[in-house]
């Protein structure tokens, strides 16, 4: 069929269509017209999807049809009803399409921390040139531990809820660079490889993980989740696939924007375990177990739930009427 063709046959009927959709008041007439004329201009639609994917006739189309449809039915979507399948279907699909790089970020942060600990503790030279052999036991005897405990509770919550969830969101917003994710997971992997060398030098690596494991365990996880996600919005730029490069990475973006979203729920609950639980003098397994159950509670949520929205065809995109009709690509 000849795209041209089919736009000069019918473009008088689509801007009737329009006309009849913006008129303020309608006759009985013109509402039967106006379901007639949907009804023809949705099978139009279909054939310029078929024939040509995504265009500008076939975008204007689409947008008053969705006009059309909100006057036939007269019922607006209403945002609130899509805050449930957000976070039983998008957000869930979102996690579980990214799980393997998230493993792999995973991998790689405790990699360089666990090399950057040993390099340190096994060179006095390299622990010297961290600091004053003073400060540095004071770190190790007083200062680690104490900074859990410092601020009131809710306060110290708070602060570290809101200081990791603005990393988890540059994680995923510059993400396009290819570059930001991968220096926000090196940092802390070395800055968490060099306080591990200091409470070592001074005989204190239980203590060290004593007090890291029980939040870190999800905090980390989430630094995790937010920079396979930012990676993934790179990937997409740099390898679109049959798609153009502008489409791949709206999708990405969008898709994967909400697991900055979730992520700020997820780094509430490990903000919470970091002020209430991890400064307790609780013996070191309850404070592990609460720790581990927090971890599980996200790895449930992303790899169960998500797996069976994932299943269901679910991307953690939006719809098409929301997103914009897809270019449709043969072969």
């Amino acid at each position: 069929m000849d795209p041209d063709a089919l736009v000069a046959a019918h473009r008088r009927e689509w801007e009737r269509l329009d006309a009849l959709v913006r008129a303020r008041r309608r006759s009985g007439a013109d509402v039967d017209e106006l379901v007639s004329r949907y009804r023809a201009a949705t099978a139009d639609l279909a054939d310029i999807k078929t024939t040509v994917g995504r265009s500008a006739v076939g975008d204007r189309l689409s947008l008053t049809l969705s006009r059309a449809r909100l006057v036939l039915t007269r019922a607006p979507r209403n945002p609130l009803r899509g805050v449930p399948a957000f976070f039983l279907r998008q957000l869930p699909a979102a996690l579980y399409r990214i799980r393997w790089t998230t493993l792999a970020v995973a991998v790689a942060f405790v990699s360089i921390a666990a090399l950057v600990g040993v390099w340190i503790a096994a060179d006095p030279a390299t622990v010297a040139a961290l600091g004053d052999r003073a400060d540095l036991r004071a770190y190790a005897d007083e200062q680690f531990v104490s900074y859990y405990s410092e601020n009131p509770a809710a306060v110290f919550a708070g602060t570290v809820w809101t200081n990791n969830a603005w990393v988890a969101a540059q994680c995923v917003a510059f993400g396009i660079t290819g570059v930001w994710p991968v220096y926000i997971v090196v940092q802390n992997a070395v800055n968490l490889g060099a306080a591990a060398a200091i409470m070592t030098e001074f005989d204190r690596l239980d203590v060290f993980f004593a007090f890291i494991l029980p939040h870190g365990l999800l905090e980390l996880t989430c630094v995790f989740v937010a920079a396979a996600a930012g990676l993934h919005v790179f990937w997409a730029w740099i390898a679109p696939g049959r798609r153009g490069r502008g489409e791949a990475l709206a999708a990405a973006g969008r898709s994967l924007g909400t697991v900055a979203v979730g992520l700020v729920f997820a780094l509430a609950l490990s903000g919470i375990v970091e002020a209430f639980v991890t400064p307790q003098p609780w013996p070191w397994g309850v404070k592990l177990a609460l720790g581990a159950a927090a971890l599980g509670v996200l790895l449930g949520y992303m790899l169960i739930l998500g797996r069976r929205a994932f299943r269901e065809g679910e991307t953690g995109d939006l719809e098409e009427d929301e997103a914009g009709t897809p270019r449709l690509v043969a072969g």
